[in-house]
């Protein structure tokens, strides 16, 4: 989003990570955005590879084990309560379609 603010296309922001340390399995498989990855579920209506049900359900087996431990991990804590949220009317969609509530608080 910050990318977008700045007039940097979608493309161009993925060559840029591709083409840097960003360059991963993630980026070319779960690109959140349309376009640059044309087999991302971005480009075919956030129909899920790995749905948002599941990454909640991952994420809050995250927290237990953090919470067993008696660990921190406030990044995880705050991901796992975005996607609980999303979760709540979105399960079915891929799990990056939480590009869309990033966005809406970015828009905020």
């Amino acid at each position: 989003m910050l990318a977008e603010k700045l007039g940097l296309s979608a493309q161009s922001l993925f060559d840029v990570i591709t083409g840097a340390t960003g360059n991963c399995w993630a980026v070319h498989t779960n690109c959140p955005v349309p376009g640059p990855v044309p087999t991302s579920p971005a480009n075919n209506d956030f129909k899920p590879g790995f749905s948002t049900a599941l990454m909640n359900k991952d994420l809050g087996l995250a927290m237990d084990a953090v919470a067993a431990t008696g660990a921190t991990a406030p990044l995880g804590s705050h991901a796992a309560d975005i996607y609980a949220k999303f979760a709540a009317d979105h399960a079915d969609l891929d799990f990056s379609a939480v590009i869309h509530t990033l966005r809406a608080r970015a828009d905020a």
